[in-house]
């Protein structure tokens, strides 16, 4: 890996919280990601299924990780299995975690090969009145896909059927969605890397050049600084192309006068960082471009300040419409009309800015929440308003990460990174 290795404190301690919620006598099974095949014998970058990494620090493919708090066999109530290593996987592939390593990584003892697995499974389930299983329920997921996951949970309902079932995903939202500090450091450091490379960029950026020269700029910098590379496919969007919200060709040329609208951020160990900016491919913004900047800017401001323990999201979001209406109206894209004749299912703000202000992040960009709950300290959140107009030939969105706070506003994580339109001007210049 490209990142230094993670206290393993971090792993012990969100084991420990997950096992305090599971049922008496059950065993938890968190498998690894695949990895996809392109076609002939290419594949795709292997990326690890965030949720044993969360429990183990495991970055590695072909593991599983068992979790029985109440297996009278003292071994066997944390066991991670991962795929047996030797010389000739290591002259091919590259080295694997050994037993010693998996144990310092994780401070899992009881590490053993995969091919025990079913030997180690057969024994401990006699014991398990109920089985834990990993499934997807992120309220953004849409998978047509049959993961690692899946296959091992079929196979397991199978050869046990008379087991309870229980499922891992509701327990994990609430986990995950709140920060350990160490966590909250790794974000921090992605969002480090991401300021090196916008402001790289902002040195860069002139008349003429390409969206993919940006691109490529961006992650120079962020690879030289151990993170993998973008968190996210990149959005590097100029002109009518920021009207695009998942414009991600970054194809064309970037012309004197126009916008380049940037939805780009590093991650580094896995965390990730979220990250969008504007700014002017001449170095400076015109009255107009600059009015809706600071329009936005100002929504992003009083939106930040929303983010507070107890509030609700869905409260949240109906509060910044508000916000975003007045800024609308005072640039003269809505008038009041507009506004009373407005359906209230898809008010009249919506026609500029229509999707949603904040959402979770963390080990994934759009991280689990539990949106219905109030927000709690040390859930981060982006905030990412934005005001899009095809028929002036842009459009604005500004975003960062934050923390939310015991007692008062929010951390902000990507407090370092220029923002104030002056600003972006007097760097580029």
């Amino acid at each position: 890996m490209k990142y230094q290795p993670i206290n393993s404190e971090l792993f012990i301690k969100n084991r420990k919280h997950f096992t305090s919620a599971m049922k008496p006598n059950s065993l938890a099974v968190f498998n690894s990601n695949d990895i996809y095949p392109i076609s002939a014998d290419s594949t795709m970058p292997f990326e690890q299924h965030r949720d044993i990494l969360y429990l183990s620090g495991v970055d590695q493919e072909e593991s599983v990780l068992f979790l029985f708090p109440d297996c009278p066999n003292e071994a066997y109530k944390e066991v991670l299995f991962v795929r047996e290593t030797n010389e000739h996987i290591a002259i091919w592939e590259g080295e694997k975690l050994t037993k010693e390593a998996a144990f310092k990584t994780s401070g899992i003892k009881t590490v053993l090969w995969l091919q025990d697995l079913e030997k180690v499974l057969f024994e401990i389930s006699t014991y398990a009145d109920t089985f834990y299983i990993n499934t997807n329920e992120h309220y953004r997921a849409n998978v047509e896909t049959e993961t690692r996951e899946d296959r091992f949970t079929k196979w397991l309902l199978a050869k046990y059927p008379a087991h309870s079932v229980a499922k891992s995903n509701p327990i994990l939202q609430g986990l995950r969605s709140v920060k350990d500090q160490i966590e909250l450091d790794l974000i921090q450091h992605a969002c480090n890397i991401t300021e090196k490379g916008f402001r790289r960029i902002l040195g860069f950026v002139k008349p003429g050049v390409w969206e993919y020269e940006i691109e490529a700029e961006l992650l120079h910098e962020f690879v030289r600084n151990r993170s993998k590379g973008f968190a996210y496919t990149p959005i590097i969007a100029s002109g009518n192309n920021a009207n695009v919200l998942h414009y991600i060709e970054n194809n064309q040329q970037c012309n004197a006068g126009d916008l380049i609208l940037f939805d780009i951020a590093a991650e580094y160990a896995n965390y990730k960082s979220d990250l969008s900016r504007t700014i002017p491919v001449s170095g400076s913004f015109t009255d107009r471009q600059k009015a809706v900047y600071n329009a936005v800017n100002h929504v992003k401001k009083e939106a930040t300040k929303m983010l507070l323990p107890g509030t609700l999201w869905k409260e949240y979001h109906v509060e910044v419409g508000k916000v975003m209406t007045s800024e609308l109206l005072g640039l003269g894209l809505l008038d009041k009309a507009d506004v009373q004749n407005e359906d209230k299912n898809w008010p009249a703000y919506k026609k500029y800015f229509m999707h949603g202000t904040s959402h979770h992040m963390g080990l994934d960009t759009h991280d689990y929440g539990l949106l219905h709950e109030p927000m709690k300290a040390n859930m981060v959140f982006t905030v990412e308003p934005g005001i899009y107009i095809p028929d002036e030939g842009f459009g604005i969105r500004l975003e960062d990460d934050v923390v939310v706070q015991e007692k008062g506003e929010p951390f902000n994580l990507m407090g370092n990174i220029p923002i104030e339109a002056d600003e972006i001007e007097d760097l580029m210049n």
